[in-house]
């Protein structure tokens, strides 16, 4: 399946293409309900994953490992691991959004037909750390490029992912037998879903809004003044 991309010109891709990919950025979303019960195909699975996999890494490294859970027992497990951190973070959140916040579902482990959990091998790369030496943290930003490769790749397969990050890391590695040296990056939920909400949960709530694009474009030096024509066109974008 890659080979035959890999092979395709350069250049630009054809107005269709285009807009598929732009479809899949935004109507791209972090879903915590609406799972349906059906099994991912294997082969659909393998796409996606296949995806992930070819993901920009610096230095090459590959530092990615992508754990499939599908047992119930387990999952529940995880789930007592959420409930637990959720009511540790609770305190932290402002007065006026707690009420809010013990509304919102956050997660949906035992509702999708599966949990993935992509990790970073933080050893991968001990003996040549071509792009880490100034920067050790790359490994971990490299595996983020390959959780959203996933993610747009699902969304053009009409699958849902779900992060959960209100998890104990340490508990969650020592509940998966995680190495000491390879770190939990992402826990997603998987699965088709009844339905894509037009706008992020978070939004549709009231938690938050999108911020505004043309304010966080910034020319030369941070914060700097310019780039009008920039702004102007974002805006036009609406």
């Amino acid at each position: 399946m890659p080979a035959a991309h890999v092979q395709t010109a350069c250049g630009s891709f054809d107005a269709a293409a285009q807009d598929a990919v732009y479809k899949a950025i935004f109507t791209r979303r972090d879903v915590r309900s609406h799972f349906l019960p059906d099994p991912i195909d294997d082969v659909v699975m393998a796409r996606l994953l296949m995806a992930a996999h070819h993901a920009p890494s610096v230095g090459f490294m590959q530092p990615w490992n992508f754990i499939i859970i599908r047992d119930a027992k387990r999952r529940a497990l995880v789930r007592d691991l959420f409930f637990a951190a959720r009511g540790q973070e609770l305190p932290h959140i402002v007065e006026e959004k707690q009420a809010l916040y013990r509304k919102l579902k956050l997660e949906g482990i035992c509702e999708a037909p599966l949990n993935l959990v992509v990790t970073c091998d933080r050893g991968r790369s001990a003996n040549s750390p071509l792009g880490r030496w100034h920067n050790p943290e790359m490994d971990l930003y490299s595996t983020v490029c390959a959780v959203q490769n996933l993610w747009l790749a699902a969304r053009a397969e009409g699958i849902g992912i779900g992060w959960v990050s209100i998890l104990d890391r340490d508990a969650l590695k020592a509940l998966l037998a995680i190495p000491e040296h390879v770190v939990p990056v992402a826990y997603l939920c998987v699965g088709r879903v009844s339905e894509f909400a037009a706008r992020p949960d978070l939004e549709r709530h009231g938690w938050g809004n999108r911020l505004p694009l043309a304010e966080l474009v910034m020319s030369e030096v941070f914060a700097g003044e310019g780039e009008q024509g920039v702004k102007e066109a974002v805006a036009g974008l609406g």
